[in-house]
């Protein structure tokens, strides 16, 4: 159950009994039911204040407000659009920010301006929370849109060939319903936010000459669903303690993965079940040697680039990307080194090897096998600025206190005859107790617990997935949850990967977990993978399902998420006695109304 904060607000206020009234309305909503509600209030008020009474929906259709919707799986998207927004307010403009799935699609045809933030999701798929509006404006239904003025950003990441391909298709599509661009479309890479300032700053230039000014009640913006009354961010991330840092697969495992445990004293950092911990990474100094030898270049050498100057070590160390291999990258090598065969694999007609290229090396690799002559200040140009990399939360606040537990796979593997690192599980990895690690809570508003504890939940997390599950478990036993809980997890072997075992089966004992089915794929000959495991439990799945239980999906993107959405639509066809596209359509619906939620990755 939500608790509805009381705001301080000057006189003429609600009574008591008004204001206990409206608290009971709104203790169950969701955040963009709170904000649909608040910007139809603004709305309210000021059809009253200029004498034309009660008016039936939200801020109509008019000319002079900005509508800025963003499609967001990771953060990214909804970043820049809140950035969007806040320098559009602090210009004048009046202007409303809503996340896709909360953009009420019956508005569209009286839309006027609208600006896309959207990205595009592993193999070309839209985020979770537009696929809903991605379908409606892809679809038979979507309006003609003669009076519609617009923009789209579309992001993605360039290690993925589809990059941005959902914002070209809407663009394309909402240009094909005859609205009329006001900025060309702009794509920009999720790990360079920066290139989306030039475009953001050409779209606010442009709306001043198209929108008036906003009114005292007219400007509704919905910036943050909670506050951050911290002093720590992504900007300015808190050092925060290691307490933990073990182990716990077997010894003769061939993964490496760690329980960490940090400490959030003194931070001013709150998070919920569901969020995410960012971590800044530092590249191994084993890396960068490797690097500089392959470059043939001096690490100690000051290099400027955009206005800073460091030693090329550092800026290698901590400053650009060097473990994720993007098209930008080999576009760059292949041109240094005069390398056509490179090149040519950036073709459309070949976008099969290039995925399989991104997949499977890093840029190191490329660096050996195609040796080119470069000038510190085009490497540096030709990489991505260095990301956090995000771990789902594996603790409850309620339950660990001013503590965040982390499960991390460390990335360290031998390819090529080298060994090979990852950026942040490396650093985390080497960091023991005592140390620290540079650290913020990245909110997952759309991967949240469901308010009605009653409420059935069923949590499908092979690997590392299975962490925010960790944090439900601990979060439903601390709160008293009545609904019953559910966990499906998978793995290699049961004898080595089983993580958090001991763990699993005191819930077990003690009534915090229902329901534990298992899958391990390399104990015997026949694999046996967590979507067998929802097939053979499809019946009660299935009357979990009919009967309002959440449905929780956290892991791999590339293949796990499809396979398991396979195998859940199966369940629905067979035991719903519905036609696959049916049962699709159904599972859409839970999507869309928040009872099936994925952190995929």
């Amino acid at each position: 159950m939500n608790t509805i904060a009381v705001p301080n607000l000057p006189a003429p206020s609600l009574d008591a009994d008004q204001l206990a009234r409206l608290s009971r309305e709104l203790q169950d909503l969701t955040v963009a039911q709170l904000y649909w509600i608040a910007a139809w209030s603004a709305a309210q008020a000021e059809q009253a204040q200029r004498g034309g009474g009660a008016t039936p929906a939200p801020a109509g259709p008019l000319a002079e407000r900005l509508t800025i919707v963003y499609g967001s799986q990771t953060g990214n998207a909804k970043r820049i659009a809140e950035q969007l927004a806040r320098r559009g307010e602090a210009a004048g403009l009046r202007l409303r920010l809503l996340r896709a799935d909360a953009y009420p699609q019956r508005e569209l045809a009286q839309e006027r301006q609208l600006l896309l933030v959207i990205s595009t999701q592993g193999d070309g798929e839209p985020p979770d929370d537009a696929r809903g509006l991605f379908e409606f404006i892809s679809g038979k239904r979507a309006p003609k849109l003669p009076a519609l003025r617009f923009a789209v950003l579309g992001l993605g990441d360039s290690s993925y060939p589809q990059f941005c391909t959902i914002g070209r298709q809407l663009d394309a599509r909402l240009a094909e319903l005859g609205a009329t661009r006001f900025s060309a479309f702009g794509e920009a890479d999720v790990e360079i936010e920066a290139v989306a300032a030039p475009w953001t700053e050409q779209v606010l230039e442009q709306t001043r000459g198209l929108l008036k000014p906003a009114g005292p009640l007219a400007r509704v913006t919905a910036l943050h669903a909670v506050p951050n009354r911290s002093a720590h961010s992504r900007e300015r991330p808190f050092a925060a303690t290691v307490l933990a840092n073990q182990r716990i697969v077997a010894r003769d495992s061939t993964r490496d993965v760690r329980h960490i445990e940090l400490s959030l004293e003194g931070s001013g950092l709150h998070y919920q079940p569901g969020d995410a911990l960012g971590v800044w990474p530092r590249h191994p100094p084993a890396l960068v040697a490797q690097w500089l030898q392959a470059l043939r270049l001096d690490g100690e050498a000051e290099v400027n680039h955009q206005g800073r100057s460091l030693p090329l070590r550092q800026w290698l160390e901590r400053e650009r990307e060097i473990t994720r291999l993007h098209r930008g990258f080999i576009a760059a090598l292949a041109a240094a080194g005069g390398h056509d065969e490179l090149a040519a694999l950036l073709r459309p007609e070949r976008s099969a090897e290039l995925a399989a290229v991104l997949a499977a090396e890093q840029p190191i690799d490329l660096l050996r096998r195609y040796p080119a002559t470069w000038q510190p200040e085009a490497l540096l140009a030709a990489l991505r600025p260095l990301a956090p990399r995000l771990y789902s939360i594996a603790s409850s606040a309620r339950a660990v206190g001013e503590e965040v537990h982390l499960t991390v796979a460390v990335v360290d593997y031998e390819a090529h005859g080298s060994a090979h690192w990852g950026a942040a599980s490396s650093l985390i990895a080497a960091t023991g107790e005592d140390g620290t690690l540079p650290v913020f809570i990245e909110p997952n508003e759309r991967f949240r617990l469901p308010a009605d504890g009653s409420r059935d939940i069923i949590m499908i997390g092979p690997g590392t997935g299975v962490a925010p599950f960790r944090a439900f478990v601990q979060e439903r036993r601390e709160s008293a949850a009545s609904g019953r809980n559910w966990l499906f997890f998978g793995n290699r072997h049961f004898a080595g990967d089983f993580l958090y075992q001991l763990e699993w089966q005191q819930a077990l004992k003690d009534g915090s977990l229902h329901r534990l089915d298992l899958a391990f794929s390399r104990d015997s000959e026949s694999k046996t993978y967590i979507q067998q495991r929802l097939r053979e439990q499809g019946a009660e799945l299935h009357a979990w399902l009919r009967n309002g239980a959440h449905l929780y999906v956290c892991g791999d993107a590339e293949h796990m998420a499809h396979d398991v959405h396979a195998a859940l639509v199966d369940v629905i066809a067979t035991h719903g006695k519905q036609s696959p596209d049916e049962a699709n359509a159904w599972l859409g619906e839970l999507l869309q109304q928040g009872r099936y939620a994925r952190d995929v990755y």
